[in-house]
C-alpha cells in the first residue's frame, strides 16, 4: 500500500506551467506529509537491504519493473496529476531510479549533463519527477540545474573518468552561464519536475546527512524508443490510452523484488 499524498497536493498553476515552458523546472511542489516521509525512509531502507553485497545503488534501475511498492508509489494520483498538467492525460511511465548520497559512502558526483542525451527517445518530452526522501540542499549535494538551457538543444556532452561519477559523459561549463544555475532544494517529502533537455547536476554531500531522491521518468504515449539502441525499453501506461502502442509494454510486478543490474527486463521479476 502506498503512502498517503500530502493534504497540500494541488494542480499546477498557470504560473508553473510557464515556468516549467520558460525554465525547465518546477520545485518544491507538496507530496507526502512528514508521516508518510517516515515511511519512505524505512522503505527504502528496506530496499536498500535487499541488493546484493556491494551493489552500488545509484548503478541499478527501473524499481517499477521488480518491486510492487515502487510502482504503486509512482502511481500516487497527486505526482500523475503534476504531471498531466505537463503533458497530458495520455502518459506512460518507463523509469525509475534511487540517486543516493550516503554518509561515508563513496563520493557520487552528477555531471552537468541533459538526460535526453542518453535516451534514445522521439520526440523528446520525457518529464522526470525527482521526489526527496531526505531534506536535500547544497550542503548534501542537492541537483543544480541551468533554467532555460532546455530551449537551447542537446549540447555536445565530453567523456568523463572516475568512480566518483554516477555518468560517464558531461558538458563543459563554459557552454552555458553560471548565473543561470538553480539549487533544487527541497524538503522530504516535496518534488520537482523537469525537462529530459534541462542541463542539471550535482556536487558531493559536505554535510554528512543522505541525500536521496527517487525519480521517475514520464512521457506522453507519443514518445517511442528506438529498440536498435534499447532493446529492453518498457512502457507502463499509467493514465489516459496509449493510441500508438509503438512501445512494448512492461509487466506490473507483484512482489517485493530489487533490480540488481542497469535496465532488467520486466520478466525478470515476479
Amino acid at each position: 500500500m502506498r503512502p498517503p499524498a500530502a493534504s497540500a497536493t494541488r494542480r499546477l498553476t498557470e504560473t508553473e506551467k510557464v515556468q516549467f515552458r520558460d525554465r525547465g523546472y518546477i520545485k518544491n511542489l507538496p507530496a507526502f506529509e512528514a508521516a508518510a516521509v517516515a515511511e519512505l525512509q524505512q522503505r527504502f531502507d528496506d530496499l536498500w537491504s535487499l541488493l546484493p553485497e556491494g551493489t552500488d545503488i545509484n548503478k541499478v534501475n527501473c524499481w517499477h519493473k521488480a518491486n510492487r511498492w515502487v510502482y504503486d508509489l509512482c502511481a500516487t494520483p497527486a505526482i500523475l496529476d503534476y504531471v498531466e498538467d505537463l503533458i497530458g492525460e495520455d502518459m506512460f511511465l518507463w523509469g525509475c531510479q534511487f540517486f543516493c548520497k550516503l554518509p561515508g559512502g563513496v563520493s557520487t558526483d552528477v555531471p552537468w549533463h541533459q538526460d535526453a542525451q542518453y535516451w534514445p527517445l522521439a520526440p523528446k518530452e520525457t518529464v522526470t519527477v525527482w521526489l526527496a526522501l531526505y531534506d536535500t540542499d547544497d550542503n548534501n549535494g542537492a541537483m543544480r540545474v541551468v533554467a532555460g538551457s532546455h530551449r537551447t538543444g542537446l549540447q555536445e556532452h565530453g567523456l568523463v573518468e572516475g568512480d566518483k561519477y554516477v555518468l560517464a559523459q558531461s558538458i563543459d561549463e563554459s557552454k552555458f552561464d553560471a548565473a543561470d544555475i538553480v539549487t533544487i532544494d527541497l524538503q522530504a517529502g516535496q518534488m520537482s519536475l523537469h525537462d529530459d533537455g534541462l542541463i542539471h547536476g550535482s556536487g558531493p554531500s559536505t554535510s554528512g546527512q543522505r541525500r536521496v531522491g527517487l525519480t521517475m521518468r514520464l512521457a506522453p504515449t507519443r514518445v517511442q524508443c528506438d529498440l536498435s539502441e534499447w532493446p529492453n525499453f518498457e512502457a507502463y501506461l499509467m493514465r489516459g490510452r496509449d493510441a500508438y502502442d509503438h512501445n512494448p509494454q512492461g509487466k506490473v510486478p507483484t512482489a517485493d523484488e530489487v533490480p540488481t543490474k542497469m535496465f532488467p527486463l520486466s520478466s525478470e521479476f515476479a
